[in-house]
């Protein structure tokens, strides 16, 4: 399998190119905006929703469709920004309307490959997916979070240098991913933002069972938080590792594991999981003897087993 690899060339982009962005989101809206700002012209958005359209004009410009074949006549960019699901179909009602031949038409689903686009390359558009490696809850957001992101971008060779100038005038880092390794990439991208937030969800939870409101339970976690992420920005992710697997402290693993079979049970299978994938980092990091990973290994996985074949 081919590697992904950064691209660390610099383009200077001196040309102002016409977008149409189709899907007006957080994401679609605030690529615009960007894109705008960056010296481009948005000459079109299109959406189904009339009130998302409304809503994303102030910060993109450019004419509004409802009619995505129609959208892309004045562009020389096409950027799909719509809910994965539907990329295939609107690439097909674009690549319908014979107006993509020769220009440039993208994607940016994390997961999803270039056939999602096969109906325009078969019109004669060259294709690409670039995808903010980002997470947003607002348009505003978005336009904040997306500078200095790193971006996958899978492309073919025609689209290849317009991929890197639009990300590059985006002001993101390139980084190439192949077809066949975008589910891997966008899969660790999950756990890495959306399984956080589910984890926080479940540390809320367990701190309001015991009489600790959420909002206490927030004020207690984010400093935790924000100082485990430093210690990983410093240290790396097995150096920053700390706690009682980490000091192989299997006394407080059995008081973690009864307590929440007794008041959070929902949340056992979980607490073993990843106490399991821990003890591994504890030996990589050598701060855990052969004996102790064996001794918490045993007991996590007793527990974990025990749950599975409830």
């Amino acid at each position: 399998m081919r590697k992904a690899f950064f691209f660390s060339g610099s383009m200077k982009n001196k040309n102002s190119y016409k977008f149409a962005i189709i899907g007006l989101g957080k994401v679609g809206t605030a690529i615009g905006h960007l894109l705008r700002k960056s010296g481009h012209r948005i000459v079109a958005i299109s959406d189904k929703s009339p009130a998302a359209l409304k809503k994303a004009r102030p910060y993109t410009g450019g004419k509004a469709f409802r009619d995505p074949g129609i959208s892309v006549m004045d562009a020389d960019c096409i950027v799909i920004t719509t809910p994965d699901d539907i990329i295939s179909s609107v690439c097909n009602e674009i690549a319908d309307s014979k107006l993509v031949k020769q220009k440039f038409v993208f994607h940016m689903s994390g997961a999803g490959g270039l056939d999602l686009l096969d109906t325009a390359k078969e019109a004669g558009a060259y294709v690409a997916s670039i995808h903010p490696l980002q997470s947003f809850s607002s348009v505003d957001t978005a336009i904040e979070n997306i500078p200095g992101s790193i971006f996958g971008i899978t492309t073919d060779k025609k689209a290849q240098k317009q991929a890197q100038i639009i990300v590059q005038d985006l002001n993101g880092i390139p980084i190439f991913i192949s077809d066949v390794q975008k589910p891997l990439y966008h899969a660790a991208a999950c756990i890495a933002s959306n399984y956080l937030v589910s984890l926080l969800n479940v540390v809320e939870s367990v701190y309001e069972s015991i009489g600790i409101s959420k909002t206490n339970a927030q004020k207690a976690y984010f400093p935790l938080i924000y100082g485990t992420l430093k210690n990983i920005e410093y240290s790396g992710s097995i150096n920053a590792l700390t706690g009682p697997i980490a000091r192989g402290d299997a006394g407080t693993i059995k008081k973690h594991i009864a307590a929440i079979a007794k008041t959070q049970p929902q949340y056992l299978s979980l607490y073993c999981n990843l106490g399991l994938i821990t003890t591994n980092i504890a030996q990589k990091k050598g701060t855990l003897s052969k004996g102790k990973a064996k001794l918490i290994n045993d007991l996590l996985k007793e527990v974990a087993e025990h749950e599975h074949t409830k």
